[in-house]
């Protein structure tokens, strides 16, 4: 009944649908539009370097000669999965953590709170671009790895102090009653009942893993050749943005029309998840 109500409110934010139609609109672009375009992102047309965008390269070419069109969606997609993947690492370790510390106190409380310090003051982006040259003879999933390591610890105390009213009702003393295992409590009446909250943060925490590995790989931290990203490109273009405006325009332009969607979206679920909205 609750998941109907959301739904409806969802429906009438005006932020929410705008959103969430660009996003599909994007990811299909992502997706679906390589099948239209006339080159591999793996392709090089030599017989034509740094071409502005016309009939045979829509968004001009690279200056080794690959289609800007087909590279881009290239580094669309990946910079999409990384995205979804931290979010749903971050959130997911968030929900562990926090309810476990919450549920539990005590020393497995002040052990996994101690954790979540000792992260939250480390410089994460130095971490990163330390570690992260270490890893590029390995998978890209490292990197997914690493940025998710830094992007859950906050959520983790805000689920942590829920969790601490939560282990107070009825239903969660009741099953404590009845003999059922503490983990399957957690699991089975505390995290389900933090949804709202998940929700939300793993909405969020898309956007903000999708610039943050625009960022480190505009260092030269983050995806590497000759695989690409948005940052990837956004990082090659940016020195050649006034001449050739088409190496830069396109990524960047692509980046904030997805961070936009996430956030609209994000903000969207806020509004309707929470009671005293007006939407």
């Amino acid at each position: 009944m609750r998941s109907k109500v959301v739904f409806r409110r969802l429906l009438r934010n005006n932020q929410a649908r705008y959103g969430f139609v660009a996003l599909v609109l994007l990811v299909g672009l992502a997706y679906v539009g390589p099948f239209f375009g006339a080159y591999e992102w793996t392709e090089k047309d030599f017989l034509s370097f740094l071409s502005p965008p016309g009939g045979d390269h829509w968004w001009g070419t690279t200056s080794i000669g690959q289609d800007m069109y087909a590279v881009t969606l290239r580094g669309m997609q990946k910079s999409i999965v990384i995205g979804l993947l931290v979010a749903l690492i971050s959130t997911g370790l968030a929900a562990i953590v926090g309810a476990f510390a919450g549920y539990f106190g005590g020393w497995v409380d002040r052990v996994l709170m101690w954790g979540v310090d000792l992260l939250l003051v480390l410089p994460s982006f130095l971490v990163i671009a330390i570690i992260s040259p270490r890893l590029r003879e390995g998978t890209w999933l490292w990197f997914v790895a690493l940025l998710a390591a830094f992007s859950w610890m906050i959520t983790s105390r805000v689920v942590r102090s829920m969790t601490l009213s939560l282990r107070e009702r009825e239903y969660v003393l009741a099953a404590v009653y009845m003999g059922i295992p503490r983990w399957k409590i957690i699991f089975r009446h505390i995290v389900p009942n933090l949804s709202s909250l998940l929700i939300i943060d793993a909405t969020l925490n898309v956007s903000g893993a999708i610039i943050g590995e625009a960022a480190l790989s505009f260092f030269g931290f983050g995806i590497q050749p000759p695989d690409v990203s948005l940052g990837t490109l956004i990082a090659t273009g940016s020195g050649n943005a006034t001449g050739y405006p088409w190496l830069f325009a396109f990524p960047a332009g692509l980046l904030v029309a997805l961070v936009l969607s996430v956030n609209l979206i994000g903000d969207g679920l806020r509004d309707a998840l929470d009671p005293g909205s007006n939407t």
